[in-house]
């Protein structure tokens, strides 16, 4: 791969930063309500509104605030908070690895039970066990994030108590080492099986179609011809082949999650980025707000850059396009 197609791609990504700076500025600014009020309160004092205006910049013209927030993004300033006082980027770098946790371990559950089931689909195709795995996955994907939460909370938490309700650690816990890990981890179990849950019809039917598609070659009918057991011919052979598919989509929702497990944070107490989302909008804290629009929406653009590198350094047709 050379350097021009990798410093042209990059390039690209300028404009479309820029642009989403430019949307989330308009979109944040246009919502209804004054983030002065909902941080003073509506009784207060008329020069103390002003002073609060002039203090966070709210008193200059929209022009002139988009001109400013932009000078200060390039240089890597994302403001300050309104409510915690601190800089946006130290209040979101402080949830970033609880959003992490979860959004990987999703990923991780949803990579280990789709890829064997894919495989197991495609080797049955058209017959009663692809079609009742294809049926649960769709049916998983197709229930709402909020429902299914709680629905899992009310089944596994509350009713059976195999699970902790909400939360990220036990309150009050002073464990510490293993025992900490643990208690990270019961909390972890259920948020991250039903973030899972909506990834699954995805990658099984990645892996199911790119698998069919595989048997049907040429050089997997030469591996046969050899003699060589079914089990072989697919590790060995197709499914190399087939993964490609998934790796790509794996890559892309990688960004995608940050924004997908708000909802799923929310249900559950976790404290990620999509609770901090939350508050940001009850609170109208505008600086936090533009923050993870952008934060979020630059990890996808970078994603989906790296998934086109890697494309690019496997298949060099990608690069002539």
């Amino acid at each position: 791969m050379s350097f021009w197609y990798v410093f042209r791609r990059v390039l690209q990504l300028v404009p479309t930063v820029l642009g989403i700076v430019l949307v989330a500025f308009i979109l944040v600014h246009a919502a209804p309500g004054d983030p002065i009020l909902a941080l003073a309160g509506e009784h207060g004092d008329a020069a103390y509104y002003a002073d609060m205006r002039q203090r966070f910049g709210l008193d200059q013209s929209p022009p002139r605030q988009l001109a400013t927030y932009l000078t200060r993004v390039v240089r890597g300033d994302l403001g300050h908070s309104y409510v915690q006082g601190k800089g946006t980027l130290t209040v979101i770098g402080e949830r970033i690895p609880a959003t992490a946790l979860l959004g990987g371990t999703a990923l991780a559950i949803a990579l280990l039970v789709s890829i064997p089931l894919g495989v197991i689909a495609a080797r049955n195709a058209h017959r009663p066990t692809d079609t009742t795995i294809s049926a649960v996955a769709l049916s998983l994907f197709s229930a709402p994030s909020f429902w299914l939460g709680q629905m899992a909370m009310l089944a596994f938490a509350v009713a059976w108590k195999l699970f902790p309700v909400q939360g990220m650690t036990t309150a009050a816990s002073d464990a510490s080492g293993f025992r900490h890990a643990v208690d990270i981890a019961r909390h972890l179990a259920l948020p991250a099986l039903v973030l899972a849950s909506q990834e699954l019809a995805i990658l099984i039917r990645l892996a199911r179609s790119g698998l069919i598609d595989e048997l049907r070659r040429d050089h997997i009918r030469s591996a046969r011809a050899k003699g060589l057991d079914e089990i072989r011919v697919i590790v060995r052979h197709a499914f190399p082949r087939a993964l490609m598919p998934v790796v790509t989509v794996v890559g892309t929702r990688l960004g995608q999650l940050l924004t997908g497990a708000a909802v799923v944070e929310v249900v559950f107490g976790w404290p990620g980025i999509g609770r901090l989302l939350l508050t940001a909008i009850q609170t109208r804290d505008t600086p936090v707000l533009l923050g993870l629009f952008i934060v979020v929406a630059s990890t996808v653009v970078v994603m989906n850059l790296l998934m086109d590198l890697l494309h690019a350094a496997i298949d060099p047709r990608v690069r002539l396009s």
